[in-house]
């Protein structure tokens, strides 16, 4: 006899009734987030005074030999991640000696705090509450009794939320969730998410800057540039590779010349533009070397590089160097260093215009431009006055001597053209009143000259013409 056949047929599965007109939806937190925040322990540090510039990233830097996690705060609270590494220094009370301790050593007082969240550790450091909140259960009872003040929200909305009766964290979180948002915007509400871990906060991990250091001791003593140059060279080369790797560019290095008794002798080669050459920032530093004195010989030597930028190659001209202004702007930045290796950087400067109808106040010494391809303006048609304005203007006026009410400078000097008259500056008691001319002595050479429209009269000469 065949084996009978039964077929079961299920009940068909009826949808979620639908929810009534009016009712309102509350959203289920995914299990990912609460399971994310469980895994998770989050160190707060905040400093008793914000720490002079520089100081928070040390810190950081220190703190990254408990955890790769770390974020900064400025200006005074750093965050680390340390729930892997709690084993490795005795947990909690372990790691937050050790925290304690790298902070001391650096003359800084601090308060740290443990969390599921990051803002809830650093809002609980802020209070000055020292707490330790291993489960995410316990974290809105533990966090209800700090005062508002800790989120660091804008003052307005503190004072506000002050005159309805809200001063701690568990009075705003039993606020309508609604209401809030509309009352006091999204982004404080964003905030009260990340604070009991509703939503993750997201934070901008912290690296720490890259530099260069080499040293190099010598086999003898030195006192010879050429041979100091020569000993550089492997540490060039080493800085080459380094920065080669990272597709970095320095904008600075210092070379230091160590002795026996004397202080170090300190080089410092500004460069004009971010330089990543090793064979040609060693030139240059052949340059600077060959100006320094030497208190006595030379030991060992060292490169640093601090500042590293990121590397961004320049696209070459299609012309030659010297063609139709091809690859100007990089010859330009290699001229500027080599004269301020040569003469010094206080004897290199760049021209600046400035606003203003008095001459010499129009123009400015600056430092000069940075080499690399600059942001091309609309040209703009210059006043009628300015083209007439010589390039080469005195810092001060010379006095002319006058024959026959005419100017004279080895003869009397011929008027071109018309007078252009400027009286400005009585704002600030400096003022002027003359009358500008173009001359020509009797070499032929063009000259910007003035006289006084006021008593004695007298004619000065202001500005030469190429």
């Amino acid at each position: 006899m065949p084996p009978r056949l039964i077929q079961v047929i299920a009940p068909p599965v009826s949808a979620p009734p639908a929810a009534p007109a009016g009712a309102t939806l509350r959203s289920v937190e995914p299990a990912a987030a609460g399971s994310r925040s469980a895994a998770e322990l989050w160190a707060g540090v905040h400093l008793a005074a914000a720490a002079q510039e520089g100081w928070l990233e040390r810190l950081a830097g220190a703190a990254q030999r408990f955890t790769p996690r770390v974020s900064l705060l400025p200006p005074d609270g750093l965050l680390l991640e340390v729930r892997g590494s709690l084993h490795l220094f005795g947990g909690v009370t372990g790691l937050r000696a050790a925290l304690d301790a790298e902070c001391r050593q650096r003359s800084l007082t601090a308060r740290i705090a443990f969390a599921p969240t990051p803002l809830a550790a650093l809002a609980a450091a802020r209070a000055g509450q020292e707490l330790v909140i291993s489960d995410p259960a316990q974290l809105t009872g533990r966090l209800a009794a700090l005062p508002l003040g800790v989120l660091r929200w804008p003052e307005e909305t503190l004072a506000r939320l002050a005159r309805m009766g809200v001063r701690t964290i568990g009075a705003v979180l039993r606020l309508p969730r609604a209401g809030f948002a509309r009352r006091f915007g999204v982004a404080q509400l964003a905030t009260l998410d990340e604070l009991t871990g509703r939503a993750p906060q997201r934070l901008p991990a912290f690296r720490a800057r890259e530099r260069f250091r080499r040293r190099r001791d010598l086999l003898s003593e030195l006192t010879r540039h050429e041979l100091l140059h020569a000993a550089l060279a492997p540490l060039f080369t080493a800085l080459d590779a380094f920065l080669r790797a990272r597709q970095c560019a320095v904008v600075e290095l210092e070379c230091r010349l160590l002795h026996r008794h004397a202080a170090p002798t300190r080089c410092v080669l500004p460069l004009a533009a971010p330089a990543a050459d090793g064979a040609r920032l060693h030139a240059l530093c052949g340059e600077y070397l060959s100006r320094q004195q030497l208190p006595e010989p030379v030991r060992a030597c060292e490169l640093r590089a601090t500042a590293l930028v990121p590397q961004r190659p320049v696209a070459r001209s299609l012309w030659q160097p010297g063609e139709h202004g091809g690859d100007e702007q990089a010859a330009g930045g290699d001229l500027i260093e080599r004269l301020r290796a040569r003469l010094g950087a206080a004897a290199v400067h760049g021209l600046v215009l400035r606003e203003g109808h008095r001459p010499e106040n129009t123009w400015a010494l600056a430092a000069p431009p940075a080499a690399g391809p600059q942001p091309r303006a609309a040209p703009v048609a210059p006043p009628r006055s300015a083209r007439r304005r010589p390039l080469w203007i005195l810092p001060t006026p010379q006095p002319l001597a006058v024959q026959g009410g005419l100017p004279c400078r080895g003869g009397a000097l011929r008027l071109l053209g018309e007078l252009e008259r400027i009286e400005t500056g009585w704002w600030d008691g400096a003022d002027i009143a003359r009358d500008y001319y173009a001359a020509v002595d009797l070499q032929g050479v063009r000259l910007w000259v003035f006289r006084e429209r006021g008593a004695p009269h007298g004619w000065f000469l202001h500005g030469i013409f190429g």
